[in-house]
């Protein structure tokens, strides 16, 4: 009798230890099987991430980066945030207006879901606008995970369930036709030539501009036929005219243009679109339609040198 109680005492506990210990197994389950997160249910998760969402919700975006999709974000962090209130001078969020941030938030945000093994060099499409209503671009380097010539991707390829959110160290500005061309190592002469001219603070304005960027190559094959060693060689009158022949008013992207003459902001060149884009019989548009704020870059391989009015 003591055996048969003493059997039903170890059946007990044996129990009570089978029960607990699948309560426990389920309550784990529960915890790895945490519900799918979107890109903004990711970021409120987040405590770095507090500054992103505060600026999200003031701009009225959360409900757009909580759709189906899918996007990529490029996520600043909040010291990001804090670097970009003191380069602005403000104390916050609640000092930047919705129409202020709405531009610089979407300036963060592809329209496609774009993972860091998929990024390449070059431009891509963001979904703030520019001049024409546009979609302002901006530069990838996808050999060192960085965006418009040194902001740092720090985190890459955190998942959700609308898209991939990448983080990094410094908030994206939407840049104009000069910011463009400043943040490609590949313009660093015509950035050069700009200054010594003096037409940066006109270039930076509310234009809209269309220019033709030679490339640094473009610049020194210029000063090989001229037989100088580089821009200090040239003075800013001689500078200017040629780079105002870079110029066109408006915001002409490659599809806008035509066969025939155009008006520059110092004299005319001539297009001819029949293969390709073409200035002056001989000069190729290699790279069109990089979008800016406030105006449209198309990069060209020869200076363009036309005869003075």
């Amino acid at each position: 009798m003591k055996t048969r109680k003493t059997l039903f005492t170890i059946i007990a506990v044996l129990g009570i230890v089978s029960t607990f210990a699948l309560t426990s197994c389920e309550s784990e389950d529960d915890d790895v099987m945490e519900k799918p997160k979107n890109i903004v249910e990711v970021a409120v998760s987040n405590s770095d991430f507090s500054t992103l969402v505060a600026a999200l919700q003031k701009a009225e975006l959360v409900t757009a980066l909580q759709a189906d999709g899918p996007f990529t974000v490029f996520a600043p962090t909040n010291a990001a945030f804090n670097q970009l209130f003191t380069d602005l001078g403000v104390n916050g969020i609640n000092d930047l207006t919705k129409e202020q941030l709405t531009p610089i938030l979407l300036y963060h945000v592809i329209g496609a879901k774009v993972k860091s093994t998929d990024l390449t060099n070059g431009y891509v499409t963001t979904l703030s606008t520019g001049q024409g209503n546009k979609n302002v671009s901006l530069k990838v380097d996808a050999t060192n995970l960085e965006l418009n010539g040194g902001v740092g991707i720090t985190t890459a390829d955190i998942e959700a369930t609308n898209g991939v959110i990448h983080v990094i160290d410094k908030v994206l500005l939407p840049p104009t036709v000069v910011d463009i061309a400043l943040d490609n190592d590949n313009f660093s002469i015509l950035v050069s030539a700009l200054v010594k001219a003096e037409l940066v603070e006109t270039l930076q304005g509310d234009g809209p501009f269309t220019v033709f960027a030679p490339t640094n190559d473009a610049f020194n094959a210029l000063f090989d036929a001229l037989d100088v060693t580089g821009i200090a060689d040239l003075s800013k009158e001689a500078l200017t005219p040629i780079l105002l022949d870079h110029v066109v008013s408006g915001n002409v992207r490659s599809t806008d243009l035509t066969t025939g003459t155009v008006n520059t902001l110092n004299n005319s060149i001539s297009i001819d679109v029949s293969s390709g884009v073409k200035i002056n019989g001989d000069i190729n548009v290699v790279l069109a339609d990089v979008q800016g704020t406030n105006g449209v870059v198309h990069v060209i391989d020869k200076v363009i040198v036309t005869p003075t009015k």
